[in-house]
């Protein structure tokens, strides 16, 4: 027996030894161990501790006593292999493993800085903590470029925040873009598409989608009114249905009131089954405000007498529909006021609001297109201003505060839908909603039109007061020849580009003349000091393009929105969005975006989004929201570097190209 277990122990020690020991072998082997240095477990598998326990019991009952007859014997213990140090460390593995966070979820491209952290492919001990000596631009951790580390490719994992996750919030976009390196897979990947993106700049970002294509290109043509005969119903009924989106608005009582598409004949049997739906959830004391039905999105807004509906096959969420509907009602209001119209649908319920609003289809209409066209302003319930100099835009100011009238309220110079200067009451400030109603009067609906360039416009600020009107003095320039008064201005639509007009609003109903005698005097300054031409020069530059702005950037575009200033920028569209489809398709992936990080109740700070064509960054803080796009291939750390670039321009180019406090008196 002693020989035995000497030879036993031989052949455990070799780790060649492919043999099976006897349980009588592992007997006499632990008996051995046992003596020379006390009992010892293998940590690295549970599983072999288990069956050697069992082994040595059975074997220690066996040297004394028979096994019965018929008993199995026991199982011969799993040799212990070479590679078993090489396996994954388990919860009883005498080596400690890295720790890290347990993995919750599967892989994502979305992450939230609140609940997660992102990893990529990389080894996570090594991702687990971050130098303080790699802080980047804003605080924004710069990845480590070891060769341990994930390719482009690797996908952003959510891990759950476990302890020793030091400076998370600075570090959250560093480790989502991670390192640009491209792995073999990629490569061939993208060598078997070359065809497709040898040339990614004059290649279109997006999939072509005929389907799509035709329904846009069509959606703004007017729907011809149904025959006499009734013959051509169901080609008009089927024009009606290809209709990407449409607005409605009808009375409580469901009378029709609005329709971007369709006459009375055409849409009454909707109109008919939407109050039907909407009286059933009002019955119930419930609130109906969306429903899906295929691929259509129906979003519903109730407000007082008035239901309004979106319907939308574009990809748009629930609070950018409604955002829309909100200005549609804005409009309604700009007209009519509040307590006007709570009083006609007081004395009676199935008031025809049409008659009222005889003549402002076009407003609306103007509406209703700009949000189907894409709208970044509705989208960001934002402003743009047209940049210029600090010095040049005070210059403007104090004129506009030397020149000031007794009875303004409010004061602007727009050019083409851009905010140039404003002067208010120190009080008082200018509601983002009551300015889009301005702009998309004057140069989207192309409604006003006059001898002269001059118009006096009564209106409700639903912002500022939705109870009363203001009078607003609107006059366009003519940049080469200020002074002089301009001819019967035409169409927005039809018109220049680069039409700039001066806003007179006052509170009182006759100072018409006193408003015309303040913008005499206002134009002769500018055009002394020199800021007509400034304001000409901004307007014939127009927006700059990404290159201009972070030279070699791979960005094809961005808007980014100062949330304090409630002002937002953005490159040109040119040459990549210059056509109307692309700029819709561009929206498109915005408002994906912007629904990703507005999204409730979690909230996200950071989307990255990959597409076939394209590389889109989302990236919210508490001053800014940036979202930007790159064509395909582009790496996530050019991406984060050129949304740092995108961030640092604003910083310094702050006081140009937003408007900081205005002109107050």
């Amino acid at each position: 027996m002693p020989e035995t277990g000497s030879a036993a122990s031989e052949g455990a020690a070799s780790p060649s030894q492919s043999a099976p020991t006897t349980p009588t072998q592992k007997s006499s082997n632990a008996s051995s161990k046992k003596a020379d240095n006390g009992e010892q477990h293998d940590f690295a598998n549970p599983t072999l501790n288990i069956i050697n326990n069992i082994s040595r019991r059975t074997s220690a009952s066996g040297l004394s006593s028979p096994s019965r007859e018929g008993t199995p014997p026991p199982l011969p213990p799993r040799p212990q292999l070479g590679y078993l140090s090489s396996r994954p460390s388990t919860s009883h593995s005498i080596h400690k493993a890295p720790s890290r966070p347990q993995l919750v979820s599967k892989a994502t491209t979305q992450l939230s800085l609140s609940n997660g952290q992102a990893f990529g492919n990389e080894s996570r001990a090594d991702m687990a903590t971050v130098e303080d000596g790699q802080r980047g631009f804003l605080g924004v951790s710069l990845p480590s470029h070891g060769a341990g580390e994930a390719d482009d490719s690797a996908s952003i994992v959510s891990y759950m925040p476990g302890t020793g996750a030091l400076g998370e919030a600075e570090s959250i976009l560093g480790e989502v873009m991670g390192q640009e390196e491209k792995t073999e897979t990629e490569k061939m990947l993208l060598r078997t598409l070359g065809h497709k993106l040898a040339d990614s700049e004059a290649q279109s970002m997006f999939l072509p989608d005929p389907q799509f294509d035709a329904a846009f290109n069509c959606e703004f043509d007017e729907i011809e009114a149904i025959g006499e005969s009734g013959s051509n119903e169901e080609a008009v009924m089927q024009q009606w249905r290809a209709k990407l989106k449409h607005f409605l608005i009808l009375s409580s009582a469901g009378k029709p009131i609005y329709s971007r598409h369709g006459d009375d004949q055409l849409i009454t049997n909707y109109i008919g089954v939407v109050q039907t739906i909407i009286s059933f959830y009002q019955s119930t004391n419930d609130v109906l405000k969306g429903f899906t039905a295929g691929d259509v999105r129906f979003v519903v807004m109730s407000k007082g007498p008035l239901n309004l509906v979106a319907i939308t096959r574009l990809p748009e969420s629930d609070s950018q529909l409604r955002t829309q509907l909100e200005a549609l009602y804005m409009q309604i209001l700009s007209t009519l006021t509040l307590p006007s119209m709570e009083r006609m649908f007081a004395a009676r319920a199935n008031y025809d609001l049409r008659r009222p609003l005889q003549g402002t289809e076009t407003l609306l209409s103007a509406l209703a297109d700009g949000f189907t066209r894409g709208s970044s302003s509705t989208l960001l319930s934002a402003l743009e201003c047209l940049k210029l100099r600090k010095s040049h835009r005070s210059t403007i100011n104090n004129t506009l505060l030397k020149t000031r009238s007794e009875n303004l309220l409010y004061g602007l110079i727009v050019a083409s839908g851009k905010l140039v200067s404003v002067v208010r009451p120190k009080k008082h400030s200018l509601h983002p909603g009551d300015l889009h109603l301005i702009f998309n009067m004057l140069f989207e609906a192309g409604s006003v039109k006059a001898g002269g360039g001059e118009n006096w416009i009564p209106l409700c600020l639903p912002g500022f007061n939705n109870t009363g009107y203001l009078y607003m003095y609107v006059s366009f320039l003519n940049l080469e020849h200020p002074t002089e008064p301009m001819q019967e201005r035409p169409s927005t639509s039809e018109g220049a580009p680069d039409e700039v007009a001066i806003l007179l609003i006052s509170a009182e109903k006759e100072s018409f003349f006193e408003l015309r005698g303040m913008r005499d005097e206002l134009v002769e300054s500018l055009k002394r000091n020199g800021s007509i031409e400034v304001i000409n020069q901004a307007v014939k530059t127009d927006r700059p393009s990404c290159t201009d702005i972070i030279p070699g950037t791979p960005l094809r575009h961005f808007l980014y929105k100062s949330r304090g200033n409630v002002q937002f920028v953005m490159p040109s569209f040119d040459p990549y969005f210059s056509s109307p489809l692309h700029k819709r398709q561009l929206l498109n992936l915005y408002a994906k975006l912007h629904a990703h990080i507005h999204a409730k109740p979690t909230t996200l700070k950071v989307v990255h989004d990959v597409g076939t064509g394209y590389v889109a960054l989302a990236w919210s803080t508490p001053l800014f929201e940036m979202y930007a796009v790159a064509p395909a291939g582009t790496g996530r750390a050019a991406l984060k570097r050129s949304a740092e670039g995108v961030v640092g321009w604003v910083r310094r180019e702050e006081e140009r190209v937003f408007i900081i406090g205005g002109a107050v008196f």
